[in-house]
């Protein structure tokens, strides 16, 4: 017996099936219901009030609570810097002066700049080039004039800032190098923002060339760069313990100053910086701390604003940077 049967027309699916003996199996489709408005709008609703990872993930970043580093007592002292500039002039990369750049030398700053970037301190650097070609030394020779002179010294502190960027990365520090004219093929252009963000991130920036310009020493670059970055300090890392009221090397009763005032600066004509980057400095409200950079541990002192060398400032507030605490 053969029997038709024809599904509702109410349903979305329409479908007939024969059965040619009794042992016929029925084949059926569930017809294909929609969700009703209502229940749309409620799961709406319902999903926009969930508190889950992803609106979590909408709310304003804090930042973590960073280290500090310990006083002699074992107690937490706050940095005194969170943002600096470390200026290593290139004499100072020559080590003994027996060669251009001493591995030693270099091996030395990416360590203790190492050990304060775990804390939190976020570190620019600004190199010089006179252990490879001084500009203004140079100037006049065969012909060289000095915007020429300037610019070969200006490649100098490339040569610089690349080694120091190898030695920094073989020990586990991200670094970038940024230079103020344009080499793509070995290092970033200075880009303000960009170095800012490189910072921001945890990595240390390496500024090279000077500020493109000749006429400008590595000095005026790093009073213009620390401005530039919001860095809180210029810590001027040198072949001696700080600024001394005569020549230490000629003169063995030479006086170290623990504290001057850029007036100071200019007025005794010390030769700390040159003018331009003292006025910098000084317009800016920027402190310079001149240091030994060949002592062991002067430079996380210093980046950390612990007392060593001396401190250049306005002088309002006649205290030795890390007195605090």
């Amino acid at each position: 017996m053969a029997a038709s049967f024809t599904v509702s027309p109410l349903s979305a699916l329409s479908l007939t099936a024969s059965f040619s003996s009794p042992s016929s199996t029925l084949l059926y489709m569930s017809p294909l219901k929609l969700p009703r408005r209502s229940s749309t709008r409620r799961m709406a609703a319902h999903c926009s009030s969930e508190t889950g990872p992803s609106s979590a993930s909408r709310q304003p970043h804090m930042s973590p609570t960073l280290p500090s580093p310990m006083n002699e007592n074992g107690t937490s002292r706050p940095c005194k810097w969170r943002r600096v500039l470390l200026k290593v002039s290139g004499e100072a990369l020559a080590g003994d002066n027996e060669q251009n750049i001493d591995p030693k030398v270099t091996m030395a700053i990416a360590r203790e700049v190492a050990a304060v970037t775990r804390l939190g301190i976020e570190v620019a650097i600004v190199v010089g080039g006179g252990n490879i070609f001084r500009g203004s030394t140079w100037a006049g020779c065969s012909g060289l004039d000095r915007s020429s002179a300037d610019y070969i010294g200006m490649m100098a502190t490339v040569m610089n800032a690349i080694f120091l960027q190898a030695t920094m990365e073989s020990i586990g520090i991200p670094t970038r190098v940024q230079t103020a004219f344009r080499m793509s093929e070995v290092a970033e252009p200075y880009i303000r923002r960009r170095a800012v963000r490189h910072l921001e991130k945890g990595r240390v920036v390496i500024f090279a060339a000077g500020t493109g310009n000749p006429f400008f020493t590595t000095d005026t670059a790093a009073a213009l760069r620390c401005a530039e970055i919001n860095a809180e300090v210029v810590l001027k890392a040198t072949n001696v313990d700080g600024v001394f009221d005569d020549d230490p090397k000629r003169n063995p009763n030479a006086r170290l100053h623990e504290t001057l005032t850029y007036q100071e600066v200019m007025s005794k004509d010390l030769s700390v910086m040159d003018m331009t980057a003292i006025t910098l400095c000084q317009e800016n409200n920027i402190p310079v701390v001149v240091f030994n950079l060949s002592k062991p541990g002067n430079i996380s002192k210093a980046i950390k604003g612990e007392s060593v060398g001396t401190l250049i400032g306005t002088g309002e507030n006649p205290v030795v940077a890390g007195a605090e605490g």
